[in-house]
């Protein structure tokens, strides 16, 4: 099909950027700032992260998330995102797919937290089609009753954004540095994160694979133009400050020595 093809079929014109190898940081306060200061619908694909960084939501509380004599010691970063969601600890196996859309962008979808979620299952839905049992599962991706896809939401007045961290691969270690969270997803059911999680990899899917059939998949919903980081960054608000933030290693010290009875009952799932 032809761009003009394409292009007179209606479908809204989403601005792709392919990256690879992003720290997750620079990745979410560019995110921030396309979704507060620019109208454009977006999409990111970010090929992994450089460092191994754990990656809290808005509300998560380090000393029920994460192991943090364990993170001390071992200097990985500890981030606090600007949306919802768990907490996840990413590396260079971990591919990141990013919607920033405009609320009227796909006809019919309420921007509401749910239906947002439910219409990015059904672009996965397409890409994982003969590969493995894929489905939505509360607020995760799938394969079987095992979790590949984290998700994460922001939602303003006029524009919402919906990411995802995808587990191509993973290093067992490091999912010694979180803790099994207070709040879990039903079907979870208290299994450790090695029994809860699965690779991507392990179903004979390559990065390039899940890579390009993403893109097809978002060619059914939008009209994608590819762009350079070059593009992205030109038509930010330089004076805009993305909440996104590494927590200092002295915030994280002194919850060590924090009475028990200062915790509160974790908020991410």
């Amino acid at each position: 099909m032809s761009v003009s093809q394409t292009r007179n079929l209606g479908l809204p014109l989403i601005n792709l950027l392919r990256l690879k190898g992003v720290p997750i940081l620079h990745q979410l306060h560019l995110e921030e700032r396309l979704l507060r200061t620019t109208s454009d619908n977006r999409c990111i694909i970010n090929d992994g992260t450089i460092h191994p960084t754990i990656v809290m939501g808005i509300s998560g509380k380090p000393k029920e998330l994460v192991e943090i004599e364990s993170v001390l010691r071992d200097n990985i970063p500890v981030i606090r995102r600007f949306t919802g969601g768990g907490t996840v600890i990413v590396d260079q196996g971990t591919i990141f797919v990013t919607f920033i859309c405009n609320k009227d962008a796909v006809p019919g979808l309420q921007s509401y937290p749910q239906p947002i979620m439910s219409w990015s299952s059904l672009i996965y839905k397409n890409v994982f089609q003969g590969i493995g049992d894929f489905r939505l599962r509360e607020n995760d991706y799938v394969l079987g009753d095992r979790k590949f896809g984290g998700n994460a939401q922001s939602i303003t007045k006029n524009r919402w954004v919906h990411h995802t961290s995808f587990l191509w691969d993973y290093e067992v270690s490091n999912m010694g540095y979180l803790k099994l969270p207070k709040r879990a997803p039903e079907y979870r059911q208290a299994r450790d994160h090695l029994e809860f999680i699965c690779r991507m990899k392990d179903y004979d899917i390559s990065k390039s694979t899940f890579i390009d059939r993403t893109i097809d998949a978002i060619g059914s919903q939008f009209f994608p133009s590819l762009a350079e980081l070059e593009t992205f960054q030109c038509s930010l608000d330089s004076k805009f400050e993305p909440s996104s933030r590494l927590l200092k290693r002295q915030e994280l010290s002194e919850l060590i020595f924090e009475s028990p009875s200062a915790n509160t009952v974790s908020q991410s799932l």
